[in-house]
Formats: structure tokens, sequence, C-alpha cells
């Protein structure tokens, strides 16, 4: 189903600005592997979106890679516009669940490698979040994982348009949350976008729209090390 809407047109309803954020000194390496090894009393903030299709629900899982740059980065990519399911759009690497996969972990992996060639022997998985399920019915497993530098991207040119980077600080800073609304399915929905403005992979500054079910999944992370 095609978009009724520029989401990146639409002026936000709110921002999230009255929140805390999450400090740099909670978000070094050492302090969320303990996050994740003993997590704390917390809920999702979201988890379904209302269904505007058919089809049958998909599992699926995507890899959300922090890179151990000086800063902690989140691994992005930009979906190329001609795919039928969130053409054009900023995602996780990932993807459906496949008969061989062992389980979430090794979906997430494996479309990492697939997609971005990112080899699992730079990731380091730290944990899982809940499920998010997406409005094309995807059931998806957020698998959270630390990513060690010195690989080198290789993006399937027939999924990926783009690979990039934005600092985890920025995205867990609820003064970057925007709520918007938009009438759109059958109804009228909310959701989140996080605008990023950086370089990207070939060097060039340009602003990113993050937004829908990515934005989601990074607010429950968010949520997830506030608690």
């Amino acid at each position: 189903m095609a978009l009724s809407f520029d989401p990146q047109e639409l002026p936000p309803v709110s921002v999230d600005d009255h929140l805390p954020a999450v400090t740099l000194a909670e978000l070094q390496e050492a302090t969320l592997r303990r996050r994740f090894q003993s997590p704390p009393d917390w809920a999702p903030e979201a988890m379904v979106e209302p269904r505007f299709n058919e089809r049958p629900p998909a599992h699926a899982s995507v890899l959300v890679g922090l890179v151990q740059r000086e800063e902690l980065t989140v691994l992005l990519t930009q979906r190329t516009a001609h795919l039928t399911d969130h053409p054009g759009q900023i995602s996780f690497p990932g993807g459906r669940v496949e008969p061989e996969d062992a389980n979430a972990v090794a979906t997430a992996l494996r479309e990492a490698q697939e997609e971005i060639g990112l080899g699992p022997e730079y990731v380091d998985v730290l944990g899982q979040l809940p499920t998010y399920t997406t409005g094309t019915g995807f059931i998806v497993t957020p698998v959270v994982a630390l990513v060690r530098p010195g690989f080198h991207v290789h993006p399937d040119p027939f999924e990926v348009a783009e690979v990039f980077e934005v600092p985890l600080s920025f995205l867990m800073d609820p003064a970057n949350h925007r709520w918007h609304a938009a009438d759109f399915g059958g109804g009228r929905r909310q959701f989140l976008s996080m605008p990023w403005s950086g370089l990207g992979a070939d060097g060039e500054h340009r602003r990113y729209f993050v937004w829908g079910a990515t934005a989601a999944m990074l607010r429950n992370l968010y949520r997830f090390l506030a608690a």
C-alpha cells in the first residue's frame, strides 16, 4: 500500500523534549552489557501498528547494530525506492525468518550479511527487545548488538540504496523525538520521527528522515535504557 501522504511534509504535533536523555555515561559498552544482562522493570511504548493490508503475518528480525566508534553509532540503511515493503525508508538491516534460521539472532545476522555484507565475526549480540508488529504484518524482533569497527559494507543494490551511521546519543535524546499524525489505512495514525542531518557514506551532508517502525523500535530502546 502506497502512502497517501509524505511524512516529511507533516509538521510535528509535539516534541518530547520534556523527557530526559540517556547520558553518554549510560551509553558505554560496559553499561549496556550490564543493562541487557540484568534488565530493569520496564515496558515498551509501542508494540503493534494498525494493519493496513491483509497479508498473513510473518516473523522477521532486524539488527540494531551499535558501532563501537569513539561514540557509539547506530548502523542504518536506506531502502531502495522500488521495494514492495517500506520503499525508500530508513531501516535496520534485517528481514523475514527463513526455515534454516535457528532463532531470531540467526535471522538478524544472516540478513545483515546478505543486505550490507556485515560479517557475523564483527557482531557481539547484547540481547533482544520485545517484538514490534508493523502495519504490513511483520512481527519484528530487534536484536541489539555491538559492532566492531573494521568491517566493510557491501550493500545489496536491489534492497539497499545507502548504509550510514547516526550517533546513538542523538537517537536516545527525546528532544529529537517528534510526534506526527496522519489519516492512513482507514484511520488516524500517530507516528514518531527522528530526523538527523549528517554525513552520508559518500561524505556528503544530507538529511535522513528516520520514522515509522524504525523510530518506534528506537523509542523502545530508549525506554529500555532510560528505565
